[in-house]
């Protein structure tokens, strides 16, 4: 008896201790998924106490809609401008971090500051930094000759000034798990690079980026998903009521996430047309983190 039990102590305790996060996973964020993309098939508002079956509707009317497409156009825009200096730097930052430094902590730490620190605070901060009339960015363009930039009515001047934000906030945090993947690599490596006369850029693009490429496949994947699902910088960014929900007088910088938002909750609380958009917009950042993987791991399988 006493060997039948611990036979079954040793099978079911594996998936016991697991069981919890799974259980929770299940109430959370599957129910949460099935349930949306059941209200997504119905004509779903809290105006109404009548919830009709409208079957794919909704989706022929987002696909229709020019403001979808303006607003994915926007997130595709914000997440190149945003995502690929973001990981240059951090890659930078790291390899610099990583060689023999004073102060090595007190620079570790002062990368993690802006992650820590309140997107709130980040938003207001920058969005002052940005202002077209006494922003410091424009004073310093003036007194180089180049002229003052309306950065929050230009599409353009618009995403680079968010995507500056998640640039400022992220890079530090990309910095330290680069910088944790850097220090497993051999340290004979470098030394007998140094000895064959590498220099540092050398040494980084031939020994330290191959050496931690499933961690940068990692940043890469994690990234495109928080880039895609961009809501707080460009929501403040445009003044935090109204013309930030739209993200602009001219939708110049709304989002996916802000477009969801408007059609959820300021727009008739279309709860069916807003679990339409949020089911497309999980499709797409599966297909975006799916091709950004794929990307990179052809890289890494031909060099």
């Amino acid at each position: 008896m006493s060997d039948r039990l611990y036979r079954w102590d040793l099978r079911a305790s594996p998936y016991l201790y697991i069981a919890p996060f799974f259980v929770l996973f299940a109430a959370f964020g599957v129910f949460p998924l099935l349930y949306t993309a059941w209200v997504s098939l119905h004509d779903w508002t809290l105006l109404s106490d009548e919830h009709p079956f409208v079957g794919v509707a909704n989706y022929r009317e987002l696909f229709g809609d020019p403001y979808f497409w303006n607003a994915l156009g926007n997130t595709l825009s914000i997440l190149v401008l945003s995502t690929v200096p973001q990981l240059l730097f951090a890659l930078l930052l790291a390899h610099l971090l990583n060689r023999p430094l004073r102060g090595q902590t007190f620079f570790r730490l002062g990368l993690l500051l802006p992650n820590v620190t309140s997107v709130v605070a980040v938003a207001v901060i920058f969005s002052q930094l940005f202002g077209r009339d006494f922003g410091l960015i424009n004073a310093i363009l003036e007194s180089l000759g180049a002229g003052r930039i309306d950065w929050q009515n230009g599409t353009a001047s618009s995403h680079v000034a968010i995507a500056t934000m998640i640039i400022w906030q992220w890079t530090g945090y990309n910095s330290l798990i680069y910088l944790a993947a850097m220090k497993a690599v051999p340290r004979d490596l470098y030394e007998s690079a140094t000895l064959d006369g590498a220099t540092g850029l050398q040494q980084l693009t031939r020994i330290t980026i191959p050496m931690i490429r499933p961690t940068i496949i990692f940043t890469v994947v994690v990234s495109t998903i928080y880039g895609l699902q961009v809501f707080a910088q460009p929501q403040l960014f445009g003044g935090g009521g109204p013309t930030g929900i739209t993200g602009g007088n001219d939708r110049q910088f709304q989002t996916l996430s802000l477009y969801l938002y408007e059609h959820a909750f300021t727009n008739g609380f279309q709860f069916g047309y807003a679990s339409a958009t949020a089911w497309v917009m999980f499709a797409v950042i599966v297909l975006g983190a799916g091709l950004n993987y794929l990307f990179v791991r052809k890289i890494r399988s031909t060099s």
